[in-house]
């Protein structure tokens, strides 16, 4: 795997593609720096060894060239993060910019105006890959939450940089910690699967069934495969039209000695509501009017016992309505257990937009082994599927 560490960057230009995608407020002010943080190890190892940067993102889903997505808006907060000053190139595209990149000099970094303002970009034209290709000597790729997606800034463009491109550092590390849960995991592997639906874990529940030891199916999953296997599950979320394939999920688990552990009992409510009136009953009995809406105090104690005995773990999708406080004690505690056999020596992935969520609201980051900052790139990794990003860096 080619890395940072394959070229010296002395006197060289590299074109990086970095996501920062990041929250703005009504201000357009920096509301979570964590992805720009996160590219920092990366930029710093070229401008230390005597490099120059030209940074490369997107921002938003723009229609065209809108101000409102302009990059513009994070440089204060990049110069903050890098603690560097940073050129502003008011467009990706033009001779103005080209020029600008021409006579960047050493230890000097330009972010290039939102990608997406071209339609190019999506698209994954080729000239337009070609012309951003130009501007640099060895291009980077270190954006993990847009590998999955065949785009001109970050696929097309590997095509004009043969035998000089590689990863940064945060794309590697996601890589390495996903082939850790998939390839080169320690035994017993856990798998702990939330969410409100079957159908969007399918792929990769059936991906990861080979893999792993326990399976612990959490969140609105949950009454899908108990009213599948007969139980009553009151006004809770159901997708009836896959009954039948939460029991062939079960019916594979047990052919291949994988352990499903699902709720045995939970906290039901009277409505969908902070303020419900709230019962802990057994998964199977949920009175009708009554909804589940969190883990109850026998599942978490189940889970506390698989997942503390886990060598290997993998956290994507909460086990209750976590967003309200009322409903939020499963998904913290699992959290809470997830840091515990992390700090017992457990390598733990938490991907998935609502996990990384939920992790960052109980201030739990620091006690997971690696927190990935690609939703959707993580999860089609975790279905088996080769990223085009990330083959585009593969590929001689």
């Amino acid at each position: 795997m080619k890395t940072l560490d394959t070229f010296d960057f002395k006197n060289k230009k590299a074109i990086i593609r970095v996501d920062f995608n990041v929250p703005l407020d009504e201000n357009f002010k920096v509301t979570d720096a964590t992805r720009i943080e996160a590219a920092k190890p990366t930029i710093d190892k070229i401008l230390n060894e005597g490099g120059s940067v030209i940074l490369m993102s997107h921002l938003g889903r723009p229609k065209g060239k809108e101000d409102k997505y302009s990059l513009k808006h994070i440089i204060s907060k990049l110069e903050e993060v890098l603690e560097r000053n940073v050129i502003f190139a008011e467009d990706c595209m033009g001779d103005e910019t080209a020029i600008i990149c021409q006579n960047l000099q050493e230890g000097q970094i330009v972010l290039l105006e939102n990608l997406r303002f071209y339609a190019e970009e999506e698209a994954g034209n080729e000239d337009f890959a070609k012309k951003l290709a130009s501007y640099g000597d060895i291009y980077v790729n270190d954006a993990f939450g847009t590998a999955h997606r065949a785009h001109a800034s970050t696929t097309i463009i590997a095509k004009f940089f043969p035998t000089h491109k590689c990863f940064g550092f945060l794309l590697a590390k996601e890589i390495e910690s996903i082939n850790k849960v998939l390839k080169d995991s320690q035994k017993p592997v856990t798998a702990i699967l939330g969410g409100s639906k079957v159908s969007s874990k399918i792929t990769i529940i059936e991906n990861i069934l080979d893999k792993v030891d326990h399976m612990i199916i959490g969140g609105g999953m949950t009454y899908t495969f108990i009213k599948a296997l007969g139980g009553f599950i009151g006004d809770s979320i159901c997708e009836d039209d896959k009954m039948e394939l939460a029991l062939e999920i079960l019916e594979q688990a047990k052919a291949k000695n994988v352990q499903i552990h699902i709720p045995v009992d939970v906290i039901a409510a009277d409505s969908f509501s902070n303020d419900a009136k709230t019962q802990i009953v057994e998964v199977n009995k949920i009175p009708d009017g009554w909804q589940g809406l969190d883990a109850g105090p026998k599942s978490l104690e189940i889970f506390e016992e698989v997942i503390l005995k886990s060598k290997t773990i993998l956290w994507n999708g909460p086990v209750g309505v976590f967003e309200m406080p009322s409903f939020e004690n499963g998904t913290l505690r699992v959290g809470q257990f997830i840091g515990q056999a992390s700090k017992n020596g457990a390598f733990s992935l938490v991907g998935g937009g609502d996990s990384v969520s939920a992790v960052k609201q109980f201030k739990l980051e620091d006690e997971m082994s690696y927190v990935s900052t690609g939703g959707g790139a993580m999860l089609e990794m975790l279905e088996g599927k080769t990223l085009p990003g990330i083959q585009a860096i593969l590929e001689d």
